[in-house]
């Protein structure tokens, strides 16, 4: 396990790269661009793909799902209809049990950091999703129907507003699913419900490896001061230490402390729910 020092030196270097971390640490602060209901048909600049290596691309792909939690309708977005380019849409206003197939395309650069129809910041990095009819937010199971590979995301966003199209995914979600490299892929969307009277889960996340108590100290002290969440170190097998973060209620708060975790380079963290 590398020092505190160059923990540091990574940690500047991957949250350049994965903005979620940053979009959400200091809750988008600047004032975003507005993406509106799928972006103008008129706007010349071309959507398209972040450059990055194979290495980011296979830290994008082992993103762990968003939990599922219930969450209140949006302000934004849930008009019970709205029309788009002349077209009127409908929208659920509850999250039922719905099942579809259909072509998913993914969007990326051209809309990083622009206002979605719920209000929140658009970010490639996260696992989100633009639908035409779910309530915002939602969250949807999409499985990739030419190669199996499946992930969550959480419904955002209005669109797309193509025929031909059925769901919009970030850019992180169509490299999970494996079609990052295409425009589209036929898949399946499956919304998951939360039934009213089931107990929310409390969460605890692990993370890290350290051979040396000093070490684990070290790496502490920086992620404590990222979060109001307490940071705790633990043993683990082999007589080193692990870090371990909560109690967590907010399936919210464990998505912004796992993207961090990995963004400095803390290897995949482990999700456990306590009773």
């Amino acid at each position: 396990m590398r020092n505190a020092t160059e923990m540091m030196t990574a940690t500047n270097t991957k949250i350049a790269v994965i903005a979620v971390v940053v979009c959400l640490a200091t809750a988008c602060s600047s004032t975003p661009l507005s993406r509106g209901a799928g972006g103008s048909p008129g706007d010349a600049e071309q959507d398209a793909a972040p450059v990055l290596t194979p290495a980011e691309l296979t830290q994008l792909a082992a993103l762990p799902n968003p939990a599922v939690e219930r969450l209140p309708l949006s302000r934004f977005g849930n008009r019970p209809t709205y029309i788009v380019w002349g077209k009127q849409y409908e929208v659920m206003q509850s999250v039922e049990p719905y099942a579809e197939e259909g072509f998913a395309s993914w969007y990326g650069t051209k809309f990083h950091q622009r206002r979605t129809s719920s209000g929140e910041p658009f970010d490639m990095y996260a696992l989100t999703a633009a639908h035409r009819s779910l309530p915002i937010p939602a969250y949807a199971r999409v499985t990739n129907l030419e190669n199996g590979l499946e992930t969550i995301v959480k419904v955002n966003d209005r669109g797309p507003f193509h025929e031909d199209r059925l769901i919009d995914l970030s850019f992180a979600a169509a490299v999970k699913l494996g079609f990052h490299e295409q425009g589209t892929a036929r898949v399946r969307v499956e919304t998951i419900t939360v039934p009213a009277d089931e107990p929310q889960p409390i969460f605890v996340i692990e993370a890290g490896q350290f051979e040396r108590l000093n070490q684990a100290e070290a790496v502490q002290l920086q992620v404590a001061a990222l979060t109001d969440t307490l940071v705790q170190i633990v043993s683990a097998d082999n007589n080193s230490f692990r870090l371990r973060l909560g109690p967590i209620e907010k399936a919210t708060e464990v998505e912004r402390l796992r993207a961090l975790l990995q963004a400095i380079d803390l290897g995949l963290p482990t999700l456990l729910t306590i009773e």
